[in-house]
């Protein structure tokens, strides 16, 4: 775990460095991201949930899955 100041000083450091993303690698990333979840939420539910957490994680899948039509083109 980085200390204050190293944490300051890396955030700093990074943001200085930020180069311009296109857009294309932007979506990319953001679709990953959703695919990445949707199996975190699917890995959930194999292991086992109330009738509660499967409906919450029930619509949570369903919500990811509409994101992921948008992102992922």
């Amino acid at each position: 775990m980085l200390r204050p100041a190293a944490a300051l000083a890396a955030a700093v450091i990074g943001v200085l460095c930020v180069q311009p993303v296109s857009a294309d690698a932007r979506d990319r990333v953001a679709c990953e991201k959703v695919k990445r979840e949707i199996a975190r939420v699917e890995s959930r539910m194999r292991a086992g949930y109330t009738a509660r957490q499967g409906r919450r994680l029930e619509e949570r899948l369903r919500r990811l899955r509409e994101k992921r039509y948008r992102v992922c083109r």
